[in-house]
Order: C-alpha cells, then structure tokens, then sequence
C-alpha cells in the first residue's frame, strides 16, 4: 500500500504537461495468460508495466501501472504445415493517479517460453519456433526401432531395411499429424515494448 502512494505521489510531483519520448522501452508484464490454442481476435489482455518510464530525472510511469490491449491476431498450430501465431495491440496505460492514456507501442521481444518462440513480421506478431527438429528426431528414433525389429524377425540386413523404412513411415505420419506447439504468454511473462511517436502526458 505504501508503495503504491509513493508512486502515485511520485507521478502527481511531476510538472505536467510531461513528454515520454518516441524510442522509449519500457518493461511489460503479463497479468492474465493468453495462448493461440484458444485466444480469439478482440480478446482483452491485461498488464502491468515491470519497469518505470522516467525523463529528466522524474518518475512519468511508475512500475506497476496498468496496460490493457487487445489480441489482434490469432493462428492455430497445425497438423501438417504452419506455426502458431499470435498478435497483441496495445492500447492504454492507466497511471495510479486513474490518468488514462490512449498509446500504440510495438513489441521489441519476449519471453522465448518453453519452445523459443519469437517476434517476426509486422503488428507485433509472436510466431512460435518450427518444431523440424523434433520431427526429425522422432522419425529417426522410429527408423532406428523399426530397424531392430525388422533384423530381429527375418535376421537380416534386408529385414533391417525394411523395418527402418516402416519406422520412418511411421514418424513421417506422427509427424505430420501431431500439431506444433502454440504460442503462450502466461501470467508473468516479460515483453519489451517501444513508443513508436512521443506521449503527452497532461
């Protein structure tokens, strides 16, 4: 609670009108947990800001403010073709004075998670990583197994051919048919965002 006035006081000290300038980063938080397995466009994202904003030696945005925005784009992972995705627009920064702020910043980075997912493109899209590296291992471990129990029942090179060919067989189709991982920010995930142009702050 003290915290809390502390930095309210500490907006409310500035003299305003103040200017946040265009290129600024500031550190996000996430509140709420998001993923491309079940977000849709127009779901609202809820944040905190994990780092202050500070000009000229005073405090504009202190941490803990609030960052609300929306999800604006959204893709599945699919079976055979195609990573998951996953697009935020930000929209406003509410002071703990209650001031609101209408702000369009763009996402610099963010948490690689679990599978190293990654921005690329444009509108701050976050695309998970290819999984082509696990699919290559699964195939090979199935070669591989196939291969033993192919030499096993004929006891023979040829039966070791023919099994490492089913057990490839086998790991192309799991491959193709089992979905990569989904996009995910989840409660405490960590983004990096720009101001793309100046905010006034009156």
């Amino acid at each position: 609670m003290r915290l809390s006035f502390l930095a309210a006081l500490a907006v409310a000290r500035c003299a305003f009108p103040a200017e946040i300038p265009e290129g600024s980063h500031v550190l996000l938080k996430m509140v709420n947990s998001i993923t491309s397995r079940t977000a849709q466009d127009g779901d609202r994202v809820y944040l905190q800001t994990a780092s202050p904003i500070a000009v000229n030696g005073e405090i504009l945005v202190p941490t803990d403010s609030y960052v609300t925005g929306v999800v604006s784009h959204v893709k599945h992972s699919g079976r055979v073709s195609g990573r998951a995705e996953l697009a935020i627009r930000l929209e406003t920064l509410t002071l703990p004075t209650g001031r609101a702020l209408r702000f369009a910043p763009h996402l610099a980075s963010v948490d690689a998670g679990e599978f190293g997912q990654k921005l690329e493109g444009g509108e701050s899209t976050i695309k998970q990583a290819p999984s082509t590296g696990e699919d290559a291992k699964r195939i090979a471990i199935l070669a591989g197994s196939g291969a033993g129990i192919g030499g096993i029942a004929d006891q023979s090179w040829k039966g070791a051919g023919i099994g490492a060919a089913v057990g490839s067989a086998v790991g192309l189709g799991s491959a193709l048919f089992t979905r990569g991982h989904e996009v995910e920010l989840r409660t405490g995930s960590t983004l990096d965002v720009v101001f793309d142009r100046a905010l006034t702050i009156e």
